[in-house]
């Protein structure tokens, strides 16, 4: 397989391992993001708004929801790309926990330091209801993608040998 599909299927199985875990939390009881709010802010970005008061009472675009499932794969893919950037190709052919979860943890300061302070929730979500929690379920959730990028790359091992 050729690298650059390689490193695309390991960020879209991670993505994938990562909505699975998320929609598994639902059965709880438990929220995570809903992505209609990514494609609402990356909608308005186009027209140059970049900051919300809250996205909650910025008014819906069309294609929200679509627009929010793709971007979060594009950026699940593209954080594959940075992990392999980070710890080089090699990973790919003996890939370890431990760069993946490195990669999983780093990937929460897109959300802490652009999305949510973006989104009108403050820096690491200071100005939600209750900031610890959503700090620990983003903890969580990006620990459960960096073991989907691990757990991509073992399976493509697998099936490639």
């Amino acid at each position: 397989m050729n690298t650059m599909l390689q490193i695309t299927v390991i960020g879209f199985g991670a993505t994938v391992i990562m909505d699975v875990y998320a929609w598994v939390l639902r059965l709880f009881g438990i929220k995570g993001l809903d992505y209609r709010f990514l494609g609402r802010w990356i909608g308005y970005l186009a027209q140059g708004k970049f900051f919300h008061h809250t996205i909650l009472e910025t008014p819906a675009i069309r294609y929200e929801k679509s627009i929010g499932q793709i971007a979060h794969y594009a950026i699940g893919i593209a954080f594959a790309y940075l992990l392999v950037l980070l710890f080089g190709v090699s990973w790919l052919d003996d890939p370890t926990p431990f760069p993946a979860w490195t990669v999983g943890v780093l990937t929460m300061l897109a959300p802490f330091l652009i999305m949510q302070p973006a989104f009108g929730f403050g820096i690491a979500g200071a100005r939600l209801p209750n900031p610890q929690r959503a700090r620990w379920m983003s903890l969580l959730i990006h620990g459960v993608y960096g073991s989907g990028l691990y757990l991509s790359a073992w399976f493509i091992l697998q099936i490639r040998v």
